[in-house]
């Protein structure tokens, strides 16, 4: 994106869609997360003042044409957001596939004045689109000469644009980090794996999982990482030749260290280094033939596309669906068919060709062998996952480990947020590697200073990835009382790097160890911190460990709490979530549920918006859509109380509804951690370990580690597109301390979207939107948000 100093903010009041037609269509398979997407169209569409249009069973639709396409109102897409699958119907068309459907096709939507198309689906769907585009005037000249639309028309609608958005469980998309509906499929898998680790442990089982994925192995290596898996096959990645002898070794020997179970997840394509498939009974038949395990089972199916979306898909999907209806209003004859997709935490668009190309090489590279090209083309985020996996997966025999006599302290400070057990497990396993020995601090700082400290092995973290809360123990207590102690203890314990795992504790009890240096030299050695925390308030990162969980908490509870509304009619919810004073919780929660309006912090309110917002509501009560539902982040006002918003709300709405309020609390703490945030407590925590180890080499002088530069107490947190380690002492000027927030948030810029999704006319900026980006140009680096 350019950068600010390029230009002023640029608001889309100015691109109307007055006079267009928009229409929608989802294609090839199913995914949670299209009905998000069609409904972020359609209010879009109304919103900039466009037609819009439904069309029903895909492409089969578009040709059949009659009341398969549809014009849609503002109330056609109430209530879908949390439905799975999508409602407006897909199926597999043979007829696009001629030359003779598509004409029909064209003919179909000329007669409704359609030129603007938005296409949710895979890349087989999003190359007949393309096909579609090219041959549009082609088409339309033919039906002139057939004499079925007049020379006029021709002119009129001489353009056809198209905008695709990837729906896809698979995440086998080149050029976006996660496809609509991959993370819900993750959620399905993990549900699985996590019920089925218990009677596996009952039995001392082995489970052999099959997921899907018949191209791509990303749903197979995700899962494999977020549950701790010991073994994975995936088509990219074959196993070496006797892969046999190596898995059945690795199997009994976890066992011997008193495993109770083994869990093995396979890819349905996965193949073996000659290309021949390795099926989950296969794998079955070797386990029990050799190793005499009593071994299942399990093919997950098509559970993996079913259920409800995530909070993940849900604002993927939102945010996509806008950005594609303003693809499609600034698009010109020349712009090549875009699709919108997530780089970081951005939307960029690509050039929908190029995309296809890239995901069509991937193939080409697996059928040739070249598995290593296979791997690389996929993207830096599914390269970095399998690394990780290989490291953490697969305990080297001590013979082969580098011995390194560093000590590293590992703890956890603040609040319990789900995916710290998974990211202490990745610092252990990933330091273990490197040669270093692991220590554990129970209960943070104060417990660091009582000297609860104890070495941790590789065994001690197994099956910790799927567990909620901190098993280490944590306290919010700060070092700073404690310093004399915590020095003892890091002297007696021969401590030379610390790593803490929290929120903003954590960084101030850095920022504290820091400025204590100059009286200890036993701070002077490499720290940092990996940001974890349900609020999502840590300056230096755009997401922490602990948010997704929250947020999927905050979505499913909206969910049951819009269920009842909507059964007794004109009623109006107020949910109080967390977060302190950052108003993340509330903003993404409200975007995710389809909130008719958030209170936060960060965007003051007054008594007359809290007017508007009760006359909106009112007006909404007079359509089909009785119900309302109002989130307040908990510290957003102190005079207006969730109570007062509460009363407020009742008495305004007399005799049109009435009000309940539910405090959420501190459920949003507790649970399983989602996939997301298993993941990527894993993967930034083990490369917060190697940067651990870079530093120690770095600052070893003399037989002694010295490290005493502002570089070398470090945040690495994830900036738009990159995992960046920051000195905690340049975050300073980046912090409201007494609020303990960051002083800008990305997510503020997402406002908006839920505003005018839930009918408030708004402004929005589009600054950031436009740019045709080029898969080939895409960071390198980029190591998303989207694990």
């Amino acid at each position: 994106s350019r950068s600010a100093m390029d230009h002023q903010p640029k608001f889309f009041e100015n691109l109307s869609g007055a006079g267009k037609a928009i229409a929608v269509l989802t294609s090839g398979g199913d995914a949670q997360g299209m009905n998000a997407a069609v409904r972020a169209v359609v209010r879009m569409g109304i919103y900039v003042n466009a037609k819009v249009y439904f069309i029903y069973e895909g492409y089969q639709g578009m040709v059949d044409g009659g009341d398969n396409i549809v014009e849609v109102s503002w109330e056609s897409v109430s209530s879908i957001l949390q439905v799975g699958g999508t409602v407006i119907g897909s199926a597999r068309c043979k007829s696009f596939r001629t030359r003779e459907g598509r004409l029909q096709a064209a003919f179909n939507l000329v007669q409704r004045g359609i030129t603007n198309l938005c296409v949710i689906g895979g890349d087989g769907s999003l190359t007949g689109a393309n096909l579609f585009r090219e041959e549009w005037s082609g088409l339309l000249e033919e039906l002139a000469q057939k004499g079925k639309i007049d020379a006029e028309a021709v002119k009129k609608y001489a353009y056809l644009n198209i905008v695709g958005m990837v729906g896809s469980i698979d995440n086998d998309f080149c050029g976006t980090d996660m496809t609509i509906g991959t993370d819900s499929a993750l959620h399905r898998i993990i549900e699985v794996v996590d019920a089925i680790m218990t009677t596996a442990q009952s039995h001392q089982r082995t489970f052999v999982l099959e997921v899907m994925g018949r191209h791509c192995g990303y749903l197979a290596l995700v899962s494999a990482l977020a549950c701790g898996a010991d073994w994975v096959f995936i088509p990219e990645y074959p196993p070496e030749e006797g892969w046999e002898d190596s898995m059945c070794v690795k199997l009994s020997e976890n066992r011997a260290r008193k495993k109770r179970l083994n869990i093995i997840i396979v890819a349905e394509g996965a193949i073996d280094c000659h290309n021949k498939p390795i099926t989950s009974e296969k794998v079955k038949d070797l386990v029990v033939q050799r190793l005499g395990f009593d071994t299942r089972v399990t093919i997950l199916g098509h559970v993996q596309r079913g259920g409800t979306p995530s909070a993940f898909d849900r604002i993927l999907a939102s945010r996509m669906g806008v950005e594609a209806v303003l693809a499609l209003l600034e698009a010109t004859p020349d712009t090549p068919a875009c699709v919108v997709s997530l780089s970081g935490n951005q939307a960029v668009r690509l050039p929908l060709m190029e995309c296809v190309q890239m995901t069509q090489e991937v193939q080409k590279a697996m059928d040739e062998g070249r598995f290593l090209e296979a791997v690389r083309l996929r993207g830096r985020s599914f390269e970095n996952n399998l690394n990780t996996y290989k490291l953490l997966s697969h305990k080297r025999p001590d013979s082969e480990l580098p011995k390194t006599n560093f000590n590293v302290a590992v703890l956890n400070v603040g609040a319990p947020a789900a995916g710290m057990n998974a990211a202490v497990r990745a610092a252990v396993r990933v330091g273990m590697t490197e040669g270093h020995k692991i220590f554990a601090v129970i209960d943070g700082f104060e417990g660091f200073a009582r000297g609860k400290i104890k070495e941790i092995s590789w065994g001690d973290v197994g099956g910790w990835t799927g567990q909620g809360g901190s098993i280490l123990g944590t306290k919010r207590t700060l070092p700073a009382k404690y310093l004399e102690k915590i020095a003892d203890q890091m002297r007696t314990n021969n401590i030379n790097a610390l790593m803490v795992i929290g929120g903003f504790e954590a960084y101030l009890g850095l920022l504290e160890l820091s400025a204590a240096r100059e009286k200890y030299d036993e701070f002077c050695v490499p720290m940092v911190m990996v940001p974890a925390t349900v609020s999502n308030n840590v300056p230096g990162s755009d997401f922490s460990i602990g948010a997704d969980t929250a947020l999927n908490t905050i979505t499913d509870t909206c969910d049951r709490i819009k269920q009842s509304a909507s059964g007794t009619k004109r009623r109006v919810f107020i949910i109080e979530t967390m977060g302190g004073y950052c108003g993340y919780l509330a903003n993404m929660g409200a975007l995710a549920a389809g909130a008719d309006a958030a209170y936060i912090f960060e965007e003051q309110f007054d008594i007359r918006e809290l007017q508007a917002n009760v006359e909106h509501l009112t007006e909404k009560m007079k359509t089909s859509i009785q119900r309302g539902l109002v989130l307040r982040n908990e510290n957003c006002n102190e005079n207006y109380t969730t109570d007062f918003i509460y009363q407020l709300y009742s008495e305004e709405g007399k005799g049109v509804f009435d009000c309940r309020k539910n405090v959420l609390g501190h459920m949003q703490q507790g649970g399983a951690p989602s996939p997301f945030d298993r993941n990527f407590g894993t993967k930034i925590s083990a490369k917060a370990m190697q940067w651990i180890s870079k530093k120690l080499k770095e600052t070893y002088r003399k037989g002694k580690v010295f490290a005493n530069t502002e570089d070398s107490v470090c945040l690495l947190g994830i900036r738009r597109r990159n995992l960046v380690f920051q000195p905690v002492a340049e975050l300073k000027n980046e912090t409201d301390f007494v609020h303990r927030i960051p002083k800008e948030q990305w997510w503020l810029k997402l406002r908006p979207l839920m505003k005018i999704l839930a009918k408030y006319k708004t402004s929005y900026d589009v600054s950031d939107s436009g740019q045709l980006e080029h898969v080939a140009m895409l960071p390198k680096e980029a190591e998303t948000g989207a694990i």
